[in-house]
């Protein structure tokens, strides 16, 4: 179940469908075409994960979901204009089959959209209520045996904790009495968590992370995982800085802009939605170059990001990056990056993989925060005792090691002492 039929849902179904009839490759997706190695180097098993540890297959998949439009998501497709003509083409039977049911929204937290197709209640509880009517609705119409749910909807406003989000019953409290503390995203989450389905927050804004919806998660065994998708500049970041802290290289400054079109540039073009990504961009570089342990390199760093909406651009997103470095005896050199990438073709396959590792823990009895899913976000949510982990190549490793060990595996250290002994 996907909230907000848009670019990023339209983009995964249409990929779905079109790699079940085998007129496209899963490029991207870990649980389609990744491996993991099991056991030591000479031993030679590298098997895929899909083959490791029982992921669903493509086959079982069914799509709905919640849009303020009410287009069918052929035509939310076309609008968004990623696919090319010719492929979508090949898959529309099926995807004008999906219409999108009314949505939960409220402009004041995301001010530059409007639409008809919205949900009516005297307040947030009784809305809660119809999201979990649909859910019940769709899981029997079409015989399901588990669900997921991913918040693909737009960024909301920046918000930070109130008294409303500290308890379950606060939080109820907060519902019936519409506080504005709870956001439409929280309505979705809340519905879903309290029905014990995995939920998954692939935006920046203030969600599921909270003490409540964490606790109802606890209660009904509800795995969580987020927030906002690990896709264009930011997933440079992760890659190009941990290796600028390997070789212990200073950084003076890094300043990022991006440029996008899409309905999401449009969204993030109002100051209080840019601020939600503003802030999840930014912490990315404080977490991975730590400048409390490495102040000479690292404790005046300058980093700056800005997002500027331009229409003709669509969903082809332009990131520009300069790093002013500092090398050997503290001189200046510069490193300069130009992504041109396709948005909602790299959130896909993330969209996908973390449905299906989700649907995983559920079934392992694995409840509340996945940390082992935060090689997928920007704002990995982690527990309040320990600092988020965002290095990929770390992250990488943490998920792997967590296959291994539900597949009852030897976990990899990368020691290697043992060939050489």
């Amino acid at each position: 179940m996907l909230v907000g039929l848009g670019a990023v849902s339209t983009t995964t179904i249409a990929g779905v469908l079109a790699i079940r009839k085998g007129i496209a490759k899963p490029i991207g997706s870990l649980t389609q075409m990744g491996t993991v190695r099991l056991g030591k180097r000479t031993e030679g098993r590298s098997p895929k994960i899909n083959e490791v540890v029982p992921l669903s297959g493509l086959d079982d998949l069914v799509f709905g979901g919640w849009d303020i439009f009410e287009d069918d998501c052929y035509a939310a497709a076309r609008t968004a204009g990623v696919i090319e003509p010719a492929l979508l083409e090949q898959v529309r039977p099926e995807l004008e089959k999906i219409r999108p049911w009314p949505a939960v929204f409220d402009r004041h937290y995301v001010k530059r959209l409007d639409g008809p197709n919205v949900k009516k209640g005297k307040n947030k509880k009784e809305l809660a209520e119809q999201v979990a009517d649909d859910i019940r609705r769709f899981k029997t119409d079409n015989k399901l045996d588990r669900l997921v749910m991913v918040w693909c909807g737009s960024t909301e406003i920046f918000m930070t904790e109130t008294p409303a989000h500290q308890t379950i019953e606060n939080f109820e409290r907060a519902l019936e009495a519409n506080d504005p503390a709870i956001a439409s995203s929280m309505v979705y989450a809340y519905a879903a968590i309290r029905e014990g389905i995995p939920y998954a927050n692939a935006a920046p804004n203030l969600t599921a992370d909270i003490p409540a919806l964490v606790a109802l998660a606890s209660r009904t065994k509800a795995p969580l995982a987020g927030k906002d998708l690990k896709t264009g500049q930011t997933l440079i970041k992760t890659i190009i800085a941990p290796g600028l802290k390997a070789r212990l290289l200073g950084v003076q400054g890094w300043y990022s802009t991006n440029i996008l079109g899409n309905r999401d540039g449009e969204v993030l073009d109002d100051p209080e939605s840019f601020k939600t990504k503003e802030e999840s961009k930014k912490s990315v570089l404080d977490y991975i170059l730590q400048p409390q342990l490495y102040p000479d390199l690292y404790e005046n760093l300058c980093h700056v990001v800005r997002i500027n909406y331009y229409p003709p651009r669509g969903d082809n997103k332009e990131g520009w990056d300069n790093i002013d470095l500092v090398g050997w005896l503290g001189y200046p050199m510069q490193l300069k990056i130009n992504f041109l990438c396709r948005d909602s073709i790299l959130a896909a396959p993330i969209v996908l993989d973390v449905a299906l590792f989700l649907d995983l823990a559920k079934r392992a009895n694995m409840h509340g925060i996945q940390e082992w899913l935060s090689f997928y976000f920007k704002s990995p949510v982690h527990a309040p005792t320990v600092y988020p982990e965002h290095d990929l190549f770390i992250q990488l490793m943490k998920l792997k090691n967590t296959l291994r060990f539900l597949k009852g595996e030897e976990l990899i250290t990368h020691l290697g002492r043992e060939y050489y002994d």
